[in-house]
């Protein structure tokens, strides 16, 4: 089993060839191929290699398989007796990654 964690839009995230995950909106078109080369742990069976801070030859290749918008969240405030109220809600705009390939 070969897998990496790897550090995208601020968050760290643990990856494997063939699986997708979701981040945050990534400015690109759909079907385009990215490289990722902040890699900060690989592991490929028995082996592990750790970056300090970052493993310098390693990277991991990605495509874009589609945007599309998180779940709803809304917020309420309220002040009691003073007649506030407002309520906003809001939905993250995301980027859903396809990893093809992690090069060691």
């Amino acid at each position: 089993m070969k897998y990496a964690i790897m550090e995208i839009g601020g968050h760290q995230v643990w990856v494997e060839e063939g699986k997708h995950f979701l981040t945050n909106r990534i400015l690109k078109n759909q079907g385009t191929n990215l490289l990722f080369n902040r890699i900060l742990l690989i592991k490929n069976n028995e082996e592990s290699f750790f970056g300090y801070p970052h493993i310098e030859e390693a990277c991991v290749y990605g495509k874009i398989l589609e945007h599309l918008s998180g779940s709803k969240i809304n917020v309420f405030k309220m002040r009691s007796k003073k007649k506030y109220r407002r309520k906003k809600g809001h939905r993250q705009q995301l980027t859903k990654l396809l990893i093809t390939y992690i090069k060691i």
